[in-house]
């Protein structure tokens, strides 16, 4: 490997295990995990965490709503601009309230299985 590699958006590999999130993995290598999320316009996604990674997600289009917590109860809302981050093994489920398609870049750093569905927060 040179040391830099260039990774065009029709190689980023479609991945798409949490219902009503379309992620685009564009690096996947030791500890770090690179792409892209997309969620139509009022998708609300599946409860999942994403095991022992810290996850760092920037909003590029829409409104990024998360809702995490003790039976998932906190919530917050993010717009283009905004950064997120989710701690390791931290059970949310995102939804996309805004009129306008969900877009957000997502990297990830850690060890272990990058997406874990769950049924839902503990109360």
């Amino acid at each position: 490997m040179s040391g830099c590699r260039l990774i065009r958006a029709e190689e980023r590999v479609p991945e798409t295990s949490t219902p009503g999130m379309f992620r685009e993995e564009a690096i996947a290598v030791e500890g770090l995990w690179a792409g892209i999320v997309r969620s139509p316009a009022g998708t609300i996604a599946g409860w999942h965490h994403h095991g022992e990674h810290e996850t760092a997600i920037y909003v590029i289009a829409g409104r990024f709503l998360i809702e995490f917590g003790p039976g998932g109860q906190e919530s917050f809302e993010a717009g283009p601009g905004d950064f997120i981050h989710v701690s390791p093994g931290a059970i949310h489920r995102e939804r996309s309230p805004s009129e306008e398609e969900l877009q957000a870049i997502v990297v990830r750093a850690g060890q272990g299985g990058v997406v874990v569905n769950v049924g839902g927060p503990e109360a």
